[in-house]
């Protein structure tokens, strides 16, 4: 059987991530978001969304790359998110496999800032 090959990032709120006040996070988010559509636009990122529970949950975001850790581990250091520039996240690889056509991307527009989404 072939296998398809992804890597899964997961956003990690860190223990020490800086106090923020409500605009400043929220103007970092808008900036995160931005970060993750852009990278889609370019076709680097296949999908990408928030992990959801409370608020002090420690997994924060989850995206899927169609490419090796070490790859997108590079790609990452090149274009850095500003919320792990920031000091609030810290990343994690997982490679992932799964059963060749097993999982199809279509292409979508992901939102650009948190007004655009309706949560």
């Amino acid at each position: 059987m072939q296998f398809d090959r992804y890597t899964i990032t997961l956003l990690i709120l860190r223990p020490d991530a800086p106090a923020l006040a409500d605009d400043a996070l929220n103007a970092l988010q808008d900036e995160h978001m931005a970060h993750l559509a852009d990278l889609h636009e370019a076709g680097h990122l296949l999908a990408a969304g928030p992990l959801l529970g409370a608020l002090d949950r420690t997994f924060r975001g989850l995206s899927i790359w169609r490419a090796d850790p070490d790859q997108v581990r590079g790609f990452i250091e090149e274009h850095p998110d500003p919320a792990v520039t920031a000091g609030r996240f810290r990343v994690e690889f997982i490679p992932w496999m799964v059963p060749s056509g097993a999982m199809q991307f279509a292409r979508t527009r992901l939102p650009r800032l948190m007004a655009e989404t309706d949560t």
